[in-house]
């Protein structure tokens, strides 16, 4: 979910905007959710698209967003239902609604531009800030929390497994080292201690050497991965026959989940490769409608230097399907 804007302010170029509308195809009086509103770019096509008569839901566990995005989209009425909450409790928001089927899901995965960008939120290495990065700031555990009180070793599978860092068991070392002198309250000083972890010749090649461990934070205190699977296949159960889910990502753990989502949910089968016919009875339930993945274009990525990590992937549901059959 990335969105080019001045720090502090949410901004609207949403990323594969015209490859989401492509894959998502919105008509008039259709019913689309978008399970991460963000600055609402994405779901102000979409409603522009369902004139006259479509709904859209929001989902968005950032108040900042469902504050920007309800001003943004005030214009269209009731035509829109804006929820504080994250896109895990999608089956909950739609029967709250008595909304039984929609026509189509987007997933923007990540961070926001504006989380990024905002000192305040703790999101970047290029800002000073507390070590928040909690998208939903009600919730308990912060970054710094993770950083100050997490064992070494769990701090070095973190930084391993979701960063896919090569040297997070050296820089989990360094910081249960000079987190022992007094606590890592700031963004600054954690690149420090990350810089003086990495080898010099790695921190001249490459992306910023704090990059990747401030990637695998981000995503341990908001569990990112660990809801992508369950929410993909409960937003496919809430499809129409026919419905489209569209899932951007923009990293390779992200697309790795949703790849293999989609995979099990097109070939469910799980038949010994020998028999002559399937014997277990599942049955595919999407059809997965962009196997390889949409990429951004040269022009997008040059007006939009953050969408170039951006993939999108599309399933649509087969219409005698009864179940996710994972």
């Amino acid at each position: 979910m990335t969105e080019e804007q001045t720090p502090g302010v949410f901004a609207h170029i949403p990323v594969l905007l015209r490859e989401v509308m492509e894959g998502l195809k919105p008509f008039p009086g259709g019913i689309f959710v978008d399970c991460t509103l963000g600055g609402g770019g994405h779901s102000t096509e979409i409603l522009k698209r369902t004139t006259p008569g479509g709904r859209l839901i929001g989902l968005d566990q950032d108040a900042d967003a469902i504050a920007a995005a309800g001003e943004k989209l005030a214009g269209y009425g009731d035509r829109v239902m804006l929820v504080r909450e994250n896109f895990s409790r999608l089956a909950q928001v739609l029967d709250n609604m008595g909304i039984k089927e929609v026509n189509g899901i987007l997933f923007d995965l990540g961070v926001s531009s504006y989380q990024l960008d905002n000192p305040a939120r703790g999101f970047s290495y290029m800002h000073d800030a507390p070590l928040d990065m909690r998208m939903n700031r009600e919730n308990p555990e912060t970054a710094g929390d993770i950083v100050n009180n997490r064992p070494e070793k769990e701090l070095s599978r973190i930084i391993r497994e979701y960063g896919e860092e090569k040297h997070a068991a050296r820089i989990a070392s360094f910081i249960a080292r000079e987190r022992g002198k007094r606590p890592i309250e700031t963004t600054f000083r954690l690149v420090e201690i990350i810089k003086s972890a990495i080898p010099a010749r790695d921190r001249r090649e490459g992306p910023h050497p704090a990059k990747r461990t401030f990637q695998a934070l981000r995503i341990a205190v908001n569990n990112e991965l660990g809801i992508i699977r369950e929410s993909i296949l409960a937003a496919v159960d809430r499809l129409a026959p026919g419905g489209r889910l569209c899932v951007i990502t923009f990293h390779s753990l992200e697309d790795r989940l949703v790849k293999e989502t989609f995979r099990k949910m097109a070939r469910p089968c799980v038949c010994p490769r020998d028999f002559p016919v399937c014997a277990c009875g599942r049955e595919p339930v999407i059809r997965d409608v962009a196997p390889r993945g949409v990429t951004p274009s040269a022009e997008e990525i040059d007006k939009n230097p953050r969408s170039r990590s951006a993939r999108l992937r599309i399933a649509e549901k087969i219409p005698s399907s009864k179940g996710t059959g994972v």
